[in-house]
């Protein structure tokens, strides 16, 4: 019995961890005493180990067994063993992030133009380091996986399928068979998928783990629904998330409560059905909510946090323009609005609340410009796809609303409060200074790509955008039109960095720390920046 993926680390508590792994057939997973049955989806088959009995404050070796064969260490590996470390007892937190990962590729071309991948470097070096000095999380921002851009490889493997479907693009994929094998590329690198089997991950995806602009408007999911291939896409992308990302979230209680997980891990046979129904739950607005949640929370120590779903959530139909419905944003308020014991919110969404101001001034411009009926609507329409406008300030109402929530946690009586996103392409920090004047420190971090290419635009583009002339052009382009003036400023402190990037949270007591790497080599990263965000 082989492993074909994994294992990955997930939410791990102050007694309590799960382990999610791929196996080659139907069987049982052991990991530390505790045992599982996998469920099928589609001939495939996954297990979430939920791992009980921990010590707090703990680091435990772990070895995964499949039908009672230890199949995880490998016999032979460069890497120290995977371990458990359990919450509880540590004031001091080390969190790294980032998003927009290509997977590795072969083609000698496209590797110089990929570059060294930011997280690959690290788990190198990381493997040479004591364990006190590992990451206590990882938080991946999105675009795991590129279904709308694919791999030389991967246009091989699907051109090779003699089933695929004669109207399924070439260049896209779209059944769930291809999902796991983008997943599959993605997590098999060796030193990726030694740091995942032993740094507790949170994910969360964007627009390319489905397809580029998803669910930026009504018009663009109106144009996408009328493509025959797009219902199985839409399932296959939801469905995978849910398998791959969405269920390693959620802590024990949580999943317990979970009647869509009950209802799959207790499922007789191939669950695709079932979460084909999830998917299009979760895909679906009735009276402007979705049908499944995906933002999540998580308590490391003194630190909360809040993981927002951006994309998925967004509400569209009857001419609302929202990142989440009205359930979604209350449940997000509340976990901001009751942090009890805690130093340090981090909210993650893959997409800036905060973008260089010419060009969240624009977004909010496009928005109103995108609402006129005519030829006018469609040309703004069309501006907001090409140009990606379509972040938290292109949706202003969420927006103002979001900021309002900072607000409040910021007087809450916590030290910061800190916005980690990705999705731009260049890495960079701001510090928001807010309506409210609250205690605690505000700040954007935003880190992309972790691997991947930068398009010659973005350089110039972004550069542009956080310049003085153009927020002064885009501010009064804004008021002309009716935008109401922004609710809070926001300072540039470091970047724009281009170029694969990790960012580092050193959380210690009330201090707080980030800290900005690029891959010098594929077992090295240099600093390019570190900022105190407690000063």
């Amino acid at each position: 019995m082989s492993l074909v993926l994994g294992p990955v680390l997930r939410h791990v508590g102050e007694t309590t961890a799960s382990v999610w792994v791929q196996t080659e057939r139907a069987a049982t997973v052991s990991v530390l005493g505790c045992t599982t049955r996998t469920f099928e989806v589609a001939g495939h088959h996954f297990a979430l180990v939920p791992v009980t009995g921990l010590t707090p404050g703990s680091v435990t070796p772990y070895e995964v067994a499949v039908d009672g064969e230890q199949v995880w260490p490998q016999a032979t590996t460069p890497f120290p063993p995977s371990v458990i470390r359990t919450r509880g007892g540590a004031e001091a937190h080390r969190v790294i992030f980032g998003s927009c990962r290509y997977a590795k590729v072969t083609d000698p071309k496209l590797t110089v133009q990929l570059g060294i991948d930011a997280l690959d470097a690290y788990a190198a070096r990381m493997a040479g380091r004591p364990q006190e000095e590992w990451p206590d999380a990882l938080l991946l921002l999105g675009d795991q996986v590129y279904a709308d851009e694919l791999t030389p490889r991967t246009r091989r493997r699907i051109a090779a399928r003699s089933d695929r479907h004669p109207d399924w693009p070439d260049d896209e994929i779209v059944g769930f068979d291809e999902y796991v094998g983008l997943y599959r590329d993605s997590w098999s690198d060796p030193e990726v998928r030694w740091l995942l089997s032993t740094v507790p991950t949170a994910m969360i995806f964007d627009d390319h783990d489905v397809r580029d602009d998803w669910n930026t408007s009504a018009h663009w999911r109106a144009e996408m629904n009328e493509k025959p291939w797009w219902r199985t896409r839409i399932r296959s992308a939801l469905a995978s998330y849910w398998v791959f990302q969405h269920i390693g979230n959620l802590a024990p209680d949580e999943l317990a409560s979970s009647a869509d997980h009950r209802k799959i891990v207790e499922h007789d046979g191939d669950t695709w059905p079932v979460l084909a129904e999830l998917a299009d739950r979760a895909d679906a607005e009735v009276d402007g909510e979705k049908g499944v949640r995906f933002s999540f929370r998580w308590d490391m120590g003194r630190t909360r946090l809040l993981m927002v779903d951006s994309r998925n959530g967004r509400i569209l139909d009857d001419g609302r323009h929202l990142i989440l419905g009205e359930s979604e944003f209350s449940w997000l308020e509340r976990q901001a609005a009751a942090p009890g014991a805690v130093d340090h919110v981090l909210i993650g969404t893959s997409i800036p609340w905060l973008l260089p101001h010419a060009i969240g001034d624009l977004e909010t411009v496009n928005e109103i410009a995108a609402a006129r009926p005519g030829w006018r609507g469609r040309l703004a329409e069309n501006v907001r796809q090409a140009a990606d406008l379509e972040h938290w300030a292109a949706f202003r109402a969420s927006f103002d609303r979001l900021t309002a929530m900072i607000d409040r946690a910021a007087a809450s009586g916590v030290a910061t409060v800190t916005v980690l996103s990705g999705d731009v392409h260049h890495s960079y920090a701001a510090r928001a200074d807010l309506p409210g004047a609250p205690p605690a420190r505000v700040h954007q971090l935003t880190c992309s790509p972790v691997h991947n290419r930068i398009h010659w635009f973005v350089r110039p583009g972004f550069r542009l955008g956080w310049s003085r002339a153009a927020r002064r052009f885009a501010e009064r382009w804004a008021r002309r039109v009716g935008a109401p003036p922004m609710p809070l400023t926001w300072q540039r402190l470091v970047g724009p960095l281009f170029g694969n990037t990790i960012a580092t949270l050193e959380l210690s007591g009330r201090r707080a720390e980030a800290i900005f790497e690029q891959p010098r080599s594929s077992a090295s990263l240099v600093e390019r920046a570190r900022l105190d965000l407690t000063r």
